[in-house]
């Protein structure tokens, strides 16, 4: 019986005639795509927008595994070199841009700058895993230049994803974390942002259709649509940068 409801939920969108478009994208632009995507369904009367958010790392995998997906955006170059093969020809774009922050819980005081963190009474500093979270990369570079990523393992927690470093920080499970600038705004009420990295190379977010979607057409719908003012306007609301 599961498995027949199971069917029947996979194919309700065909047999109303819906078409769907698969959208994996990095963990930090869940709430700008989610709103992107209630706009681009209402031009497109029939489109049923499926998204898969995740740390970028994660996301690529699957598609090298062979999931259904029909758009890729990352939030980090490295790794879409890597999806070079799996992505069709001519549609990779950079998109937007945002910036690396260390935010701490609002109601500690512990930490004012980077530092800080090599207190005794800082134990844990949580940071997206740098083989599959981007912002965990861009932490360990800027860490490693300011020669604290080595003295700094024993407190490191790593997480699955940018959005986990969020939730780690906002309930005071560690000192200090470091995640983008868009996803500290989500919380105002229970993190602070203590600095803002400078010094690195630019944070843009490449975007491309995927080389096997179904649906290549109304791939490239949807990244023609991120260009245009009412995407660029959403985007600009959720703190991120639309580039020209």
């Amino acid at each position: 019986m599961k498995t027949l409801l199971a069917l029947l939920m996979l194919l309700l969108p065909l047999l109303a005639g819906a078409h769907p478009l698969t959208v994996s994208a990095a963990a930090s632009l869940s709430d700008a795509f989610k709103r992107i995507g209630e706009r681009f369904e209402v031009r497109h009367p029939g489109v049923q927008l499926r998204f898969n958010f995740a740390a970028s790392g994660a996301l690529l995998q699957q598609i090298v595994n062979g999931a259904p997906v029909d758009v890729f955006a990352s939030a980090d170059q490295e790794l879409m070199d890597r999806a070079t093969a799996h992505l069709l020809a001519g549609t990779r774009r950079d998109f937007v841009a945002n910036a690396l922050v260390m935010i701490t819980p609002l109601a500690v005081g512990e930490v004012e700058r980077v530092g800080d963190l090599l207190r005794p009474t800082v134990r844990r500093v949580a940071v997206g895993k740098p083989a599959s979270v981007p912002a965990g990369r861009y932490a360990q570079l800027l860490l490693q230049g300011l020669q604290l990523w080595e003295p700094l393992q024993p407190k490191l927690v790593f997480a699955d994803n940018v959005r986990q470093v969020l939730d780690y920080v906002a309930r005071g499970e560690v000192e200090a974390g470091f995640v983008y600038k868009t996803d500290a705004a989500l919380m105002p009420d229970k993190v602070r942002v203590v600095m803002r990295a400078s010094g690195q190379l630019p944070i843009r977010y490449p975007i491309a259709v995927v080389k096997d979607s179904r649906q290549p057409a109304l791939a490239r719908e949807f990244l023609t649509f991120l260009e245009g003012p009412e995407a660029r306007a959403l985007l600009r609301q959720a703190g991120f940068e639309p580039l020209p």
